[in-house]
């Protein structure tokens, strides 16, 4: 099994690039939101709805790693400031590489302009309802660049099957089309 991770700020366009990706590659997309987007009506943003969502997750990499499924692209906003965001990629890198899957590590990144204005994109909107107060959306991603660090230090991911890519100037039909050829996928 192959799991993608693209990873980047708020808006950078992972699930875009994401659908584009799945379209040209046998691969499913799993976004960060789609478990957020099922719990949050229910719970809120509190600890418990995040509980079920870590849980969720783990529960779905663990079934695709036993899988016969080709492979999957999941997307998620990494904290590089946090021990406890390198630790949740390190373990779902683990649950799939324990299963002899491979796991490829993609990196978005774009200028803030271009991010503040793909928050407000109909795709993006269509996809994320918790994102459909795109001035509320709009504070919280300023505010999650202020506070955390959402993109590597050049070298600092040292991992074989990885690329960033800063997408502020190209379709998400393009950076599709790098990921694939990158990792033949």
């Amino acid at each position: 099994m192959k799991l993608v991770i693209i990873f980047g700020p708020q808006a950078v366009g992972k699930m875009t690039v994401g659908h584009q990706l799945e379209k040209v590659t046998e691969l499913k997309l799993f976004h960060n939101h789609a478990t957020i987007e099922m719990l949050a009506p229910l719970f809120g943003f509190n600890s418990e709805m995040w509980r079920l969502v870590d849980q969720f997750r783990q529960d779905i990499f663990e079934a695709a790693a036993s899988s016969d499924m080709y492979g999957m692209i999941f997307t998620y906003v990494w904290a590089f400031d946090l021990q406890q965001d390198w630790d949740y990629v390190y373990k779902i890198c683990k649950i799939i590489e324990d299963k002899d899957g491979e796991v490829y590590l993609v990196e978005l990144e774009a200028d803030l302009e271009k991010r503040i204005e793909r928050n407000k994109t109909p795709h993006r909107l269509e996809h994320k309802p918790t994102k459909r107060d795109v001035f509320r959306s709009e504070q919280n991603l300023i505010q999650t660049m202020e506070q955390h660090r959402l993109n590597s230090f050049e070298g600092e991911i040292k991992r074989a099957n990885y690329i960033r890519i800063n997408n502020s100037n190209l379709s998400a039909g393009e950076v599709a089309e790098t990921i694939k050829n990158r990792f033949v996928l």
